[in-house]
C-alpha cells in the first residue's frame, strides 16, 4: 500500500512538472514572439531601402565608351539612347550622357536643371547645389527630396532623397543620379559608386 502511495504521488509529481515547463516554455515563446514582431513593426533595424553592406559592383561602360561608373551588381538594367537605369527594389542609379558646349557650375544646374526638375519629380523640394570633388574629378552636385512614382501594384508612394553629380570633360557630360528612401543609410553606397566614375 505505500509503494502505491509512494508511485502515484511520483507520476503525479512527474505530470505535474511537465505541464509546468510547457507552459513556461509555451509563455516564454509566446512573450519572445510577441515583443520581436512588436518591435519589428515600428523600428526596424534596417530602414527600408538600405542596400547591404556586402552589395558587390560591377563596371558600367556604354557601348560608345568614354567613362566607366560602377553599379550594384545584380540589378536590373534598362537602356534608352543615352540613358541606363539600374534599380533594385526602392533604389535606383541612373547614368546619363549628353553632350554640351561647356561644363556645368552652380549656377547653371540652380537655373536650368533645378527649375527642369521642379516640373518632372512630384513634390520636388530641398534642392542644394554645391561644387565637389570625386576620384574621377570635379563634379556639380545636386540634392533635393521628391516623390517616386506610384507602386503598380499598391500605389504606394515613397519619399525619395536623390544625388545628381554632374561630371564634364571636353563637349561631354555624365549625369549621375541616385536615389532610394530619406530614411535609407545609403551613404557609403552612394560613395563608391560617386567615387568610381572615370573618364576614358
Amino acid at each position: 500500500m505505500a509503494m502505491t502511495r509512494v508511485r502515484t504521488i511520483g507520476v503525479v509529481g512527474l505530470v505535474l512538472a511537465a505541464a509546468v515547463t510547457a507552459g513556461c516554455s509555451s509563455s516564454g515563446a509566446a512573450s519572445s514572439g510577441g515583443s520581436s514582431s512588436a518591435a519589428a513593426a515600428p523600428t526596424e533595424s534596417n530602414p527600408p531601402g538600405d542596400i547591404p553592406d556586402n552589395q558587390a559592383y560591377v563596371a558600367y561602360q556604354p557601348s560608345g565608351g568614354g567613362f566607366t561608373v560602377k553599379v550594384p551588381e545584380g540589378w536590373a538594367r534598362s537602356t534608352q539612347g543615352g540613358t541606363a537605369v539600374f534599380t533594385d527594389k526602392l533604389n535606383r542609379v541612373e547614368v546619363s550622357a549628353v553632350s554640351a558646349s561647356s561644363a556645368p557650375t552652380t549656377a547653371s544646374v540652380t537655373g536650368t536643371v533645378v527649375p527642369r526638375l521642379t516640373s518632372q519629380v512630384p513634390k520636388f523640394s530641398g534642392a542644394k547645389v554645391s561644387q565637389v570633388t570625386r576620384n574621377g574629378g570635379s563634379a556639380v552636385l545636386l540634392k533635393y527630396q521628391g516623390d517616386s512614382a506610384p507602386d503598380p501594384v499598391t500605389g504606394k508612394v515613397v519619399r525619395d532623397a536623390f544625388e545628381r553629380y554632374a561630371f564634364y570633360r571636353q563637349g561631354h557630360e555624365v549625369d549621375v543620379t541616385l536615389s532610394g528612401p530619406v530614411n535609407a543609410d545609403n551613404v557609403d553606397p552612394w560613395r563608391i559608386v560617386s567615387d568610381s566614375f572615370t573618364w576614358k
